[in-house]
C-alpha cells in the first residue's frame, strides 16, 4: 500500500462530476489498483475513490494544471466505464508504501460466530421452508455469513450482525451487488438479520429491498425459556 500526503485538487469525471478544490489530502494507493482520497474528517470514508479494475497513470503536471501550480498528474482510469478521477498534485508532504501482505480476513467476535452458527441450525426463523445452502458463502470481497433458499426455491444471502448499523447493511448491499451477476444464484435477496437493529439501519435496508430481522440470542442458544418469565 502507497500512502501519500498532499497538497492536491481532484477532479471526478464520469457517471458523476465531482471537484475538490487545493487542499492537503491523504492519496491511498492499494494493491487491488484502487486509489482512495480522504481528508482528516469524515471517519473511515474516502472523500473521493475510483474501485478496481482501473489503472493509474502518474506524469508531469501540463497545461492549466502546471500554470495552476501543480507539479504532478495522476490519471486514474476505470477500466470497465469512462469514469476518471484526477489528482493535480501541487507538493508532496510525505510519500510511503508498506507491504501489508495477505489479510487473514474478519474475524468474528464471539457472538456473531455463535449467531451465525445458531441461524444455520436453526434456518426456519428466516421463515417457513427456508434451506441451508452453506456457511460463509464465498464472493470476490468476502464471505456472506449464510445462502439459503427460501420456500420458493430462491437464493437469499444472509449478513448476520450483533448490533445492526448502516454499516452493515452497506456491506450486504456490495454482497448482494456480486452475488446477483452469478446467473448460478440470481437473483439473490438480501435478509439483515442482528440482535438489535438501529432504525436508520433498518430504514437504508427497506429502501434497498432487504429484509431485516431480530434475532433473540438468548432463546436460540436454549437459555431464555419465555414460560418461565415473570413480566
Amino acid at each position: 500500500m502507497r500512502l501519500v500526503v498532499a497538497r492536491c485538487s481532484v477532479d471526478y469525471a464520469g457517471r458523476l462530476t465531482a471537484h475538490l478544490p487545493l487542499a492537503t489530502r491523504l492519496l491511498m494507493v492499494k494493491a487491488d489498483g484502487s486509489v482512495l482520497v480522504h481528508s482528516d474528517g469524515g471517519s473511515y470514508k474516502p472523500l473521493n475513490w475510483m474501485s478496481p479494475p482501473c489503472t493509474l497513470l502518474t506524469a508531469p503536471a501540463e497545461g492549466t494544471a502546471a500554470e495552476a501550480g501543480a507539479v504532478e498528474t495522476w490519471r486514474v482510469a476505470s477500466t470497465k466505464t469512462d469514469d476518471v478521477l484526477v489528482v493535480s498534485v501541487h507538493e508532496v508532504l510525505s510519500d510511503s508504501s508498506v507491504d501489508l501482505g495477505v489479510d487473514p480476513g474478519l474475524v468474528k467476535d464471539g457472538v456473531e460466530a455463535h449467531l451465525q452458527r445458531l441461524l444455520a441450525e436453526q434456518i426456519e426463523h428466516l421463515g417457513s421452508g427456508y434451506a441451508l445452502v452453506r456457511r460463509e458463502h464465498p464472493t470476490a470481497i468476502g464471505p456472506v455469513d449464510i445462502l439459503c433458499r427460501d420456500a420458493s426455491g430462491g437464493s437469499v444471502a444472509v449478513e448476520i450482525k450483533r448490533r445492526g448499523d448502516i454499516d452493515g447493511v452497506e456491506q450486504l448491499t456490495r454482497y448482494l451487488e456480486l452475488m446477483n451477476r452469478d446467473p448460478h444464484l440470481a437473483p439473490v435477496a438480501g435478509v439483515f438479520a442482528a440482535q438489535e437493529i438501529r432504525p436508520q439501519a433498518r430504514t437504508l435496508a427497506t429502501d434497498r429491498g432487504i429484509r431485516c430481522v431480530v434475532l433473540d440470542y438468548e432463546a436460540m442458544r436454549g437459555v431464555d425459556d419465555p414460560t418461565t418469565r415473570l413480566f
